[in-house]
């Protein structure tokens, strides 16, 4: 019997330490990682926040496959609308990051709501992905070291809508800009892309106007008279989002001077009324049938079946915004928010338009864009025809934080 005890004792002990070692060994309990995804609900940009909720619902399911999971962990996605208001945009970001113990929160619509809630970000220390607003400013002067793009910047549209512009003979744009953030921040963008890729095209004139505007003659006859007596070609830019104004100054006939319209890329339902102007070309961040890859087969096949109808320039930046997460979170392995900026920063990652790349310095999604043509054939829902993919790598994009 003394015989045996040390070996039981013995047996005890061994298999006390392989369990212990085992509990060491064994993975974290799965928890639930809360992302916050705000948008600007209600209000004249209630169909693009639509289409983003959609798509970045659509591009959770796609990448994890249906299971809302990365590894044992599930994703829950809190939704709040902003209504637009700057103010309420930081009461919900700091709602989001304290009652709702959010781990990354994504937003929002528009750019002056997004430029608020900055700061909140910096202040609880956690991440903000920053879809769809574009104002330069957000990756500009008002940037922090939690904010990341996924959504493209207005230099980004202006080297676009730049690349697209004629690149001989005089062109002298005359620009009306939504009086915001995103309308300023866009034309001065725009002034500075064709210095940069089209020196033979100048601004000549600019007028900005508020979104619910009802009555733009005034303006477009100011346009009109800073155009008339130039030389070459001559069209009128639109950095606008919301109802379009462009039907308006159609009205107006600026061919009369020779003056064309150059409305710039937008969602579909506003296109669609553009099928007059066959031949029009412009710069644009997502068209549905011009990416090709398995992303975009799957979300252009799902989209048709869930809405009757492809998906369009939101949707593809909610699934970006989404494969970013989702791409973040396998690179991390935690919720972390030093773990997560450091698996962001330089992060490239697959998405409907291809891949995108966070730019370490500034947190900017780098991305091809678009230059499109409208079709003679034009129909509804099939507009576009693509003149030429415009490589990440081809546009020099700034870095506006230094």
């Amino acid at each position: 019997m003394r015989s045996v005890r040390p070996v039981r004792r013995a047996g005890i002990i061994s298999g006390l330490a392989a369990a212990a070692a085992l509990a060491c060994a064994a993975p974290a309990f799965a928890k639930d990682i809360k992302v916050c995804l705000i948008a600007g609900k209600t209000g004249a940009l209630e169909a693009y926040a639509k289409q983003t909720e959609n798509g970045f619902m659509m591009g959770i399911e796609f990448l994890t496959k249906g299971t809302n999971k990365v590894g044992d962990d599930k994703i829950e996605v809190i939704v709040k609308d902003d209504q637009l208001k700057p103010d309420r945009g930081k009461a919900l970001l700091e709602e989001c990051y304290g009652d709702d113990k959010a781990d990354i929160a994504v937003g929002t619509t528009g750019s002056p709501v997004a430029l608020a809630m900055l700061p909140i970000a910096e202040e609880r220390k956690k991440v903000l992905i920053v879809e769809p607003a574009v104002a330069d400013s957000i990756t500009g002067d008002k940037w922090n070291r939690y904010i990341f793009r996924t959504g493209r910047s207005s230099f980004q549209d202006a080297l676009a809508a730049a690349a697209a512009v004629p690149a001989t003979g005089d062109v002298s744009f005359g620009m009306l800009g939504l009086d915001t953030a995103f309308g300023r921040d866009g034309v001065a963008a725009f002034k500075t892309a064709l210095a940069q890729l089209r020196p033979n095209a100048k601004i000549v004139a600019e007028e900005y106007a508020a979104g619910n505007t009802a009555d733009f003659a005034p303006f477009a006859e100011r346009l009109f008279n800073a155009l008339k007596d130039k030389g070459g070609k001559k069209i009128i830019g639109f950095i606008w989002a919301g109802p379009h104004p462009m039907a308006k100054f159609v009205d107006m006939k600026p061919d009369r001077f020779g003056i064309e319209l150059a409305p710039g890329g937008n969602i579909l339902p506003v296109m669609n009324g553009w099928k007059a102007f066959a031949g029009t070309e412009g710069g644009i961040y997502y068209y549905y049938d011009f990416p090709k890859n398995a992303q975009n087969d799957w979300l252009k096949a799902e989209y048709q079946k869930r809405y009757n109808a492809p998906p369009d320039f939101f949707v593809a930046g909610g699934f970006a915004a989404a494969a970013s997460v989702v791409a973040a979170l396998q690179k991390a392995g935690s919720t972390d928010t030093e773990k997560l900026i450091a698996a962001m920063e330089g992060l490239t990652f697959d998405t409907p338009k291809g891949p995108m790349t966070f730019r370490k310095e500034d947190h900017q999604a780098l991305q091809d864009m678009y230059h499109w043509r409208i079709k003679k054939d034009a129909k509804d829902n099939d507009l576009l025809e693509l003149v030429a993919t415009i490589p990440a790598k081809d546009m020099p994009l700034p870095i506006r934080n230094k």
